[in-house]
């Protein structure tokens, strides 16, 4: 069961560090990625981080704005520098080891997914 936390209102410019966390689960077993979903858009994925933390994948359209990190317990998504085009929910997901899909931001490339932290960026 993952929990996702850090979300809320922001104006454009501004930052928020999502958080993720698990119960039930190790978390330092799986590889996370952060996805977001718009109203009336697909989901798409924003970043991801193995499990040992060693590789991570970005979006294009994060522009290095967004960092991922993880401790043990808890998968980070740092944003900075956020636009009105990043609101979304906001969900991160999991799969036990390695990423098995070609690309580790693909929706099926994850089994287990939180229920998601709105993100808003208005003025």
């Amino acid at each position: 069961h993952l929990v996702e936390s850090g979300g809320g209102l922001v104006q454009p410019g501004g930052s928020l560090r999502l958080s993720c966390v698990a119960s039930g689960i190790t978390l330092s077993l799986y590889s996370i990625a952060w996805f977001r979903q718009a109203p009336g858009k697909e989901r798409e994925g924003v970043s991801s981080i193995s499990h040992r933390g060693g590789e991570t994948r970005y979006g294009e359209f994060t522009e290095g704005r967004f960092t991922i990190s993880r401790d043990r317990n808890t998968v980070y998504l740092e944003m900075n520098n956020l636009k009105p085009e990043d609101t979304a929910v906001y969900y991160c997901a999991a799969t036990i080891g390695i990423v098995v899909a070609p690309d580790p931001l693909e929706v099926e490339a994850y089994e287990d997914w939180g229920q998601g932290t709105q993100v808003t960026v208005s003025s």
